[in-house]
Protein backbone atom coordinates (compact mmCIF):
# COMPACT_ATOMS: atom_id res chain seq x y z
CA UNK A 1 0.00 0.00 0.00
CA UNK A 2 1.43 3.03 -1.18
CA UNK A 3 0.51 6.25 0.87
CA UNK A 4 3.00 8.35 -0.35
CA UNK A 5 0.31 11.16 -2.34
CA UNK A 6 0.79 12.01 -5.92
CA UNK A 7 1.83 15.34 -7.11
CA UNK A 8 -2.18 15.46 -8.30
CA UNK A 9 -3.10 14.54 -4.88
CA UNK A 10 -0.82 17.20 -3.67
CA UNK A 11 -2.58 19.46 -5.78
CA UNK A 12 -5.96 18.75 -5.22
CA UNK A 13 -5.34 19.06 -1.31
CA UNK A 14 -3.94 22.56 -1.59
CA UNK A 15 -6.64 23.87 -3.86
CA UNK A 16 -9.22 22.28 -1.49
CA UNK A 17 -6.99 24.01 1.75
CA UNK A 18 -6.66 27.29 0.12
CA UNK A 19 -10.10 27.36 -0.65
CA UNK A 20 -11.24 26.30 3.22
CA UNK A 21 -8.88 28.95 4.24
CA UNK A 22 -10.54 31.76 2.94
CA UNK A 23 -13.80 31.26 2.13
CA UNK A 24 -14.88 29.28 4.99
CA UNK A 25 -12.71 29.43 7.67
CA UNK A 26 -13.59 33.39 8.69
CA UNK A 27 -17.45 32.36 7.86
CA UNK A 28 -17.91 28.99 9.82
CA UNK A 29 -19.03 29.86 12.93
CA UNK A 30 -21.66 32.48 11.76
CA UNK A 31 -23.22 30.36 9.75
CA UNK A 32 -23.58 27.77 12.74
CA UNK A 33 -25.15 30.28 14.30
CA UNK A 34 -27.18 31.23 11.91
CA UNK A 35 -27.74 27.86 10.78
CA UNK A 36 -27.62 29.03 7.11
CA UNK A 37 -26.07 26.45 4.75
CA UNK A 38 -22.94 28.06 2.81
CA UNK A 39 -24.86 27.98 -0.86
CA UNK A 40 -22.58 30.78 -2.30
CA UNK A 41 -19.70 28.81 -1.13
CA UNK A 42 -21.41 25.43 -2.66
CA UNK A 43 -21.42 26.77 -5.83
CA UNK A 44 -17.81 27.98 -5.74
CA UNK A 45 -16.86 24.34 -4.50
CA UNK A 46 -18.37 23.13 -8.43
CA UNK A 47 -16.94 25.86 -10.02
CA UNK A 48 -13.80 24.15 -8.76
CA UNK A 49 -14.81 20.75 -9.72
CA UNK A 50 -15.02 19.55 -5.85
CA UNK A 51 -18.70 18.11 -6.64
CA UNK A 52 -18.11 16.47 -9.58
CA UNK A 53 -14.94 14.41 -8.24
CA UNK A 54 -16.90 11.09 -8.88
CA UNK A 55 -18.47 12.35 -12.41
CA UNK A 56 -16.51 11.66 -15.69
CA UNK A 57 -15.90 14.04 -17.82
CA UNK A 58 -18.06 13.68 -20.35
CA UNK A 59 -20.68 14.91 -17.93
CA UNK A 60 -19.34 17.74 -16.52
CA UNK A 61 -17.31 16.32 -13.98
CA UNK A 62 -13.74 16.42 -13.11
CA UNK A 63 -13.56 12.32 -12.04
CA UNK A 64 -10.29 11.59 -9.58
CA UNK A 65 -9.12 9.10 -7.62
CA UNK A 66 -10.99 7.92 -4.35
CA UNK A 67 -7.90 9.46 -2.40
CA UNK A 68 -8.20 13.05 -3.67
CA UNK A 69 -12.06 12.60 -2.79
CA UNK A 70 -10.51 11.99 0.90
CA UNK A 71 -8.17 14.92 0.95
CA UNK A 72 -11.16 17.14 -0.52
CA UNK A 73 -13.30 16.88 2.24
CA UNK A 74 -11.18 16.18 5.39
CA UNK A 75 -9.52 20.23 4.54
CA UNK A 76 -13.22 21.54 4.04
CA UNK A 77 -14.55 19.30 6.97
CA UNK A 78 -11.37 21.23 9.08
CA UNK A 79 -12.66 24.36 8.52
CA UNK A 80 -16.43 23.77 8.44
CA UNK A 81 -18.13 20.11 8.98
CA UNK A 82 -21.35 21.31 7.43
CA UNK A 83 -19.97 22.36 3.97
CA UNK A 84 -17.42 19.08 4.62
CA UNK A 85 -20.41 17.04 4.57
CA UNK A 86 -22.44 18.66 1.79
CA UNK A 87 -20.10 18.13 -0.39
CA UNK A 88 -19.63 14.39 0.28
CA UNK A 89 -23.17 13.64 -0.12
CA UNK A 90 -23.44 15.78 -3.56
CA UNK A 91 -20.43 12.79 -4.54
CA UNK A 92 -21.02 9.88 -3.13
CA UNK A 93 -24.84 9.84 -2.35
CA UNK A 94 -26.17 11.72 -5.51
CA UNK A 95 -23.77 11.91 -8.37
CA UNK A 96 -22.50 8.66 -8.20
CA UNK A 97 -25.19 6.47 -8.23
CA UNK A 98 -26.43 8.59 -11.04
CA UNK A 99 -22.85 7.85 -12.87
CA UNK A 100 -22.80 3.71 -11.55
CA UNK A 101 -26.94 2.64 -12.09
CA UNK A 102 -28.40 5.73 -14.45
CA UNK A 103 -29.28 5.38 -17.80
CA UNK A 104 -27.39 7.80 -20.68
CA UNK A 105 -30.66 9.97 -20.95
CA UNK A 106 -30.25 9.99 -16.96
CA UNK A 107 -26.46 10.99 -16.67
CA UNK A 108 -26.75 13.59 -19.24
CA UNK A 109 -30.31 15.33 -17.72
CA UNK A 110 -28.85 15.15 -14.34
CA UNK A 111 -24.73 14.93 -14.02
CA UNK A 112 -23.93 18.39 -15.40
CA UNK A 113 -26.21 20.50 -12.98
CA UNK A 114 -25.09 18.55 -10.18
CA UNK A 115 -21.45 18.67 -10.84
CA UNK A 116 -21.30 22.09 -11.29
CA UNK A 117 -23.09 23.28 -8.35
CA UNK A 118 -25.99 24.58 -10.58
CA UNK A 119 -28.23 21.63 -8.74
CA UNK A 120 -28.10 20.65 -5.36
CA UNK A 121 -28.58 16.91 -4.41
CA UNK A 122 -30.41 14.89 -1.86
CA UNK A 123 -30.06 11.35 -0.49
CA UNK A 124 -33.50 10.41 0.96
CA UNK A 125 -33.30 6.54 2.34
CA UNK A 126 -34.35 6.94 6.71
CA UNK A 127 -37.87 7.25 7.39
CA UNK A 128 -39.09 7.67 10.85
CA UNK A 129 -39.40 3.69 11.38
CA UNK A 130 -36.57 2.93 9.37
CA UNK A 131 -33.07 4.11 10.63
CA UNK A 132 -30.74 1.53 11.37
CA UNK A 133 -33.49 -1.04 9.69
CA UNK A 134 -33.51 0.17 6.23
CA UNK A 135 -35.43 -2.64 4.38
CA UNK A 136 -38.51 -1.57 6.77
CA UNK A 137 -39.18 1.41 4.71
CA UNK A 138 -42.71 2.23 4.25
CA UNK A 139 -42.43 4.73 1.73
CA UNK A 140 -44.97 3.08 -1.62
CA UNK A 141 -44.37 3.34 -5.34
CA UNK A 142 -47.31 1.88 -6.95
CA UNK A 143 -46.32 1.10 -11.18
CA UNK A 144 -49.28 3.05 -13.19
CA UNK A 145 -48.22 3.15 -16.61
CA UNK A 146 -45.48 4.84 -17.52
CA UNK A 147 -45.18 6.43 -14.22
CA UNK A 148 -44.85 5.59 -10.32
CA UNK A 149 -47.08 6.83 -7.80
CA UNK A 150 -44.93 7.72 -4.80
CA UNK A 151 -46.38 7.99 -1.22
CA UNK A 152 -44.61 8.39 1.81
CA UNK A 153 -42.47 10.47 4.62
CA UNK A 154 -38.90 10.88 4.51
CA UNK A 155 -36.94 12.62 7.59
CA UNK A 156 -33.33 13.57 8.70
CA UNK A 157 -32.56 14.30 5.11
CA UNK A 158 -29.71 16.27 4.44
CA UNK A 159 -30.39 19.51 1.73
CA UNK A 160 -33.89 18.24 2.16
CA UNK A 161 -35.65 21.67 2.03
CA UNK A 162 -32.92 23.30 -0.66
CA UNK A 163 -32.32 20.15 -2.83
CA UNK A 164 -32.97 20.66 -6.58
CA UNK A 165 -32.72 16.50 -7.19
CA UNK A 166 -33.35 13.91 -4.48
CA UNK A 167 -32.39 9.92 -4.87
CA UNK A 168 -35.57 8.65 -3.20
CA UNK A 169 -35.93 4.88 -2.17
CA UNK A 170 -39.45 3.48 -1.98
CA UNK A 171 -40.55 -0.19 -1.88
CA UNK A 172 -42.99 -1.31 -4.95
CA UNK A 173 -44.22 -4.34 -2.22
CA UNK A 174 -43.62 -4.27 1.30
CA UNK A 175 -43.91 -7.99 1.19
CA UNK A 176 -40.44 -8.12 -0.52
CA UNK A 177 -38.87 -6.62 2.23
CA UNK A 178 -34.93 -5.45 0.94
CA UNK A 179 -36.11 -7.13 -2.61
CA UNK A 180 -38.94 -4.73 -3.24
CA UNK A 181 -36.78 -1.24 -2.69
CA UNK A 182 -36.81 0.26 -5.42
CA UNK A 183 -34.51 3.89 -6.17
CA UNK A 184 -36.05 6.87 -7.97
CA UNK A 185 -34.34 10.62 -9.35
CA UNK A 186 -37.49 12.79 -7.74
CA UNK A 187 -36.99 16.70 -9.02
CA UNK A 188 -38.09 19.81 -6.87
CA UNK A 189 -41.16 20.78 -8.14
CA UNK A 190 -42.74 17.40 -8.80
CA UNK A 191 -46.35 17.78 -7.96
CA UNK A 192 -47.40 16.19 -4.89
CA UNK A 193 -43.33 16.31 -3.78
CA UNK A 194 -42.56 19.00 -1.37
CA UNK A 195 -39.87 19.23 2.00
CA UNK A 196 -41.51 19.10 5.04
CA UNK A 197 -40.51 20.37 8.88
CA UNK A 198 -36.60 21.42 9.05
CA UNK A 199 -34.63 19.92 11.99
CA UNK A 200 -32.96 22.62 14.83
CA UNK A 201 -30.26 20.32 15.49
CA UNK A 202 -27.12 20.09 17.94
CA UNK A 203 -24.07 20.49 15.14
CA UNK A 204 -23.63 20.69 11.73
CA UNK A 205 -26.25 23.42 11.81
CA UNK A 206 -24.73 25.23 8.56
CA UNK A 207 -26.41 22.30 7.35
CA UNK A 208 -30.11 21.65 5.98
CA UNK A 209 -31.60 18.71 7.38
CA UNK A 210 -35.32 18.58 7.32
CA UNK A 211 -38.48 15.62 5.77
CA UNK A 212 -39.61 15.02 2.50
CA UNK A 213 -43.38 14.20 1.81
CA UNK A 214 -44.57 12.45 -0.66
CA UNK A 215 -48.28 12.66 -1.22
CA UNK A 216 -49.02 10.58 -4.51
CA UNK A 217 -45.90 11.74 -6.23
CA UNK A 218 -46.21 10.58 -9.78
CA UNK A 219 -42.73 10.05 -11.36
CA UNK A 220 -41.83 9.00 -14.47
CA UNK A 221 -40.71 5.88 -15.01
CA UNK A 222 -37.72 6.78 -17.07
CA UNK A 223 -36.66 8.66 -13.77
CA UNK A 224 -36.02 4.66 -11.94
CA UNK A 225 -32.81 4.58 -11.33
CA UNK A 226 -31.59 0.96 -11.91
CA UNK A 227 -34.50 -1.70 -11.91
CA UNK A 228 -37.18 -2.49 -9.98
CA UNK A 229 -36.01 -4.29 -6.61
CA UNK A 230 -32.28 -3.34 -7.10
CA UNK A 231 -32.61 -0.35 -4.78
CA UNK A 232 -31.41 -1.63 -1.80
CA UNK A 233 -28.10 -2.40 -3.56
CA UNK A 234 -27.41 0.56 -4.84
CA UNK A 235 -28.59 2.47 -1.12
CA UNK A 236 -25.81 -0.06 0.67
CA UNK A 237 -23.25 0.69 -1.93
CA UNK A 238 -23.31 4.24 -2.15
CA UNK A 239 -23.32 3.76 2.05
CA UNK A 240 -19.87 2.40 1.70
CA UNK A 241 -18.56 4.86 -0.10
CA UNK A 242 -20.48 7.44 1.99
CA UNK A 243 -18.64 5.77 5.40
CA UNK A 244 -15.72 7.12 3.19
CA UNK A 245 -16.40 10.02 2.98
CA UNK A 246 -18.05 10.68 6.79
CA UNK A 247 -14.34 9.30 8.10
CA UNK A 248 -12.38 12.08 6.19
CA UNK A 249 -15.04 14.65 7.38
CA UNK A 250 -14.55 13.44 11.33
CA UNK A 251 -10.43 13.38 10.69
CA UNK A 252 -10.65 17.39 9.25
CA UNK A 253 -12.96 17.91 12.42
CA UNK A 254 -10.25 15.97 14.93
CA UNK A 255 -7.72 17.90 13.17
CA UNK A 256 -8.70 20.81 13.39
CA UNK A 257 -9.88 20.59 17.34
CA UNK A 258 -6.19 19.30 18.15
CA UNK A 259 -4.77 21.97 16.11
CA UNK A 260 -6.33 24.64 17.98
CA UNK A 261 -5.91 22.57 21.26
CA UNK A 262 -1.86 22.65 20.66
CA UNK A 263 -1.80 26.30 19.94
CA UNK A 264 -4.02 26.79 23.06
CA UNK A 265 -1.71 25.21 25.48
CA UNK A 266 1.50 26.53 23.93
CA UNK A 267 0.10 30.28 24.40
CA UNK A 268 -1.60 29.61 27.56
CA UNK A 269 0.06 30.29 30.90
CA UNK A 270 -0.40 28.93 34.56
CA UNK A 271 1.92 28.55 37.05
CA UNK A 272 4.39 30.39 35.31
CA UNK A 273 4.87 28.51 32.36
CA UNK A 274 2.76 27.53 29.03
CA UNK A 275 0.20 24.70 29.81
CA UNK A 276 2.08 22.69 27.42
CA UNK A 277 5.05 21.90 29.66
CA UNK A 278 2.89 19.68 31.70
CA UNK A 279 2.70 16.21 31.31
CA UNK A 280 -0.88 16.22 31.80
CA UNK A 281 -1.46 18.19 28.47
CA UNK A 282 1.64 16.82 26.71
CA UNK A 283 0.12 13.45 26.98
CA UNK A 284 -3.28 14.45 25.72
CA UNK A 285 -1.84 16.00 23.05
CA UNK A 286 -0.06 13.09 21.83
CA UNK A 287 -2.75 10.53 22.55
CA UNK A 288 -4.61 13.26 20.02
CA UNK A 289 -1.89 13.18 17.48
CA UNK A 290 -2.16 9.49 17.18
CA UNK A 291 -5.45 8.89 17.06
CA UNK A 292 -5.97 11.08 14.49
CA UNK A 293 -3.22 9.80 12.24
CA UNK A 294 -4.61 6.29 12.62
CA UNK A 295 -8.05 7.56 11.79
CA UNK A 296 -6.31 9.37 8.38
CA UNK A 297 -4.61 5.91 7.51
CA UNK A 298 -7.57 3.96 7.77
CA UNK A 299 -9.50 6.15 5.79
CA UNK A 300 -6.67 6.53 3.34
CA UNK A 301 -6.95 2.40 3.11
CA UNK A 302 -10.03 2.42 2.63
CA UNK A 303 -10.05 4.43 -0.44
CA UNK A 304 -7.30 3.01 -1.96
CA UNK A 305 -9.32 -0.22 -1.42
CA UNK A 306 -12.33 0.96 -3.14
CA UNK A 307 -9.92 2.50 -6.17
CA UNK A 308 -9.06 -0.96 -6.49
CA UNK A 309 -12.33 -2.56 -7.69
CA UNK A 310 -12.59 -4.90 -5.14
CA UNK A 311 -15.10 -4.70 -2.07
CA UNK A 312 -13.85 -2.43 0.78
CA UNK A 313 -17.32 -2.70 2.89
CA UNK A 314 -14.88 -3.61 6.30
CA UNK A 315 -12.83 -0.67 5.67
CA UNK A 316 -15.05 1.65 4.86
CA UNK A 317 -16.92 0.58 8.19
CA UNK A 318 -13.66 0.58 10.23
CA UNK A 319 -12.80 4.05 8.82
CA UNK A 320 -16.04 5.50 9.81
CA UNK A 321 -16.47 3.65 13.47
CA UNK A 322 -12.89 4.76 14.01
CA UNK A 323 -12.40 8.29 12.69
CA UNK A 324 -15.42 9.06 14.33
CA UNK A 325 -15.00 7.97 17.81
CA UNK A 326 -11.32 9.73 17.47
CA UNK A 327 -13.38 13.16 16.23
CA UNK A 328 -15.59 13.07 19.40
CA UNK A 329 -12.43 12.08 21.95
CA UNK A 330 -10.56 14.60 20.28
CA UNK A 331 -12.65 17.00 20.49
CA UNK A 332 -13.74 16.61 24.32
CA UNK A 333 -9.85 16.58 24.81
CA UNK A 334 -9.40 20.30 23.36
CA UNK A 335 -12.01 21.44 25.44
CA UNK A 336 -10.80 20.55 28.28
CA UNK A 337 -7.15 21.78 27.44
CA UNK A 338 -9.14 25.27 27.17
CA UNK A 339 -10.47 24.93 30.10
CA UNK A 340 -13.44 26.98 30.77
CA UNK A 341 -12.91 29.01 27.36
CA UNK A 342 -13.53 25.77 25.43
CA UNK A 343 -17.50 25.93 26.34
CA UNK A 344 -17.64 29.13 25.37
CA UNK A 345 -18.66 29.91 21.81
CA UNK A 346 -16.19 32.40 21.08
CA UNK A 347 -13.80 29.44 20.99
CA UNK A 348 -14.06 27.03 17.70
CA UNK A 349 -13.71 23.98 20.17
CA UNK A 350 -16.79 24.19 21.20
CA UNK A 351 -18.86 24.08 17.67
CA UNK A 352 -15.92 21.18 16.72
CA UNK A 353 -17.78 19.21 19.61
CA UNK A 354 -20.95 19.72 18.29
CA UNK A 355 -19.83 19.13 15.17
CA UNK A 356 -17.67 16.00 16.14
CA UNK A 357 -20.99 13.97 17.45
CA UNK A 358 -23.03 13.05 14.23
CA UNK A 359 -19.85 11.54 12.01
CA UNK A 360 -21.00 8.49 15.04
CA UNK A 361 -24.76 8.51 14.15
CA UNK A 362 -25.43 9.10 10.06
CA UNK A 363 -24.32 6.84 7.45
CA UNK A 364 -24.73 4.23 9.75
CA UNK A 365 -24.65 4.28 13.53
CA UNK A 366 -21.25 2.96 15.35
CA UNK A 367 -23.26 -0.08 16.52
CA UNK A 368 -24.35 -0.94 12.48
CA UNK A 369 -20.58 -0.43 11.52
CA UNK A 370 -19.79 -3.18 14.21
CA UNK A 371 -22.38 -5.29 13.01
CA UNK A 372 -21.36 -5.01 9.70
CA UNK A 373 -17.62 -5.39 10.41
CA UNK A 374 -18.27 -8.50 12.39
CA UNK A 375 -20.17 -10.23 9.67
CA UNK A 376 -17.16 -9.18 7.30
CA UNK A 377 -14.17 -10.53 9.75
CA UNK A 378 -16.54 -14.11 9.94
CA UNK A 379 -17.23 -14.29 6.20
CA UNK A 380 -13.33 -14.10 5.80
CA UNK A 381 -12.67 -16.71 8.16
CA UNK A 382 -14.75 -19.29 6.93
CA UNK A 383 -12.57 -22.10 5.34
Amino acid sequence: MDLNLTEEQKLIQEKAREFARKELEPIASKLDELGKPPIEQFRKLGELGFLGLMVPEEYGGSKTDTVSYVLVIEELSRACASTGIMVAIQNSLVCQPIALFGTEEQKRRYLPGLASGKAIGAFALTEPEAGSDAASIRTRAVRDGDYYVISGLKHFITNGSIADVAIVFATVDPSLRHKGITAFIVEKGTPGFRPGREENKMGIRATNTSELIFEECRVPASNRLGQEGEGFKIALMMLDSGRIGVAAQAVGIARRAYEEALKYAKSRQQFGQPIAQFQAIQWMLVDMATRIEAARLLTIKAALKKDTGERYTKEAAMAKLFASETAVWVTDRAIQIHGGYGYMKEYVVERLYRDAKITEIYEGTNEIQRLVIANQILQESLP
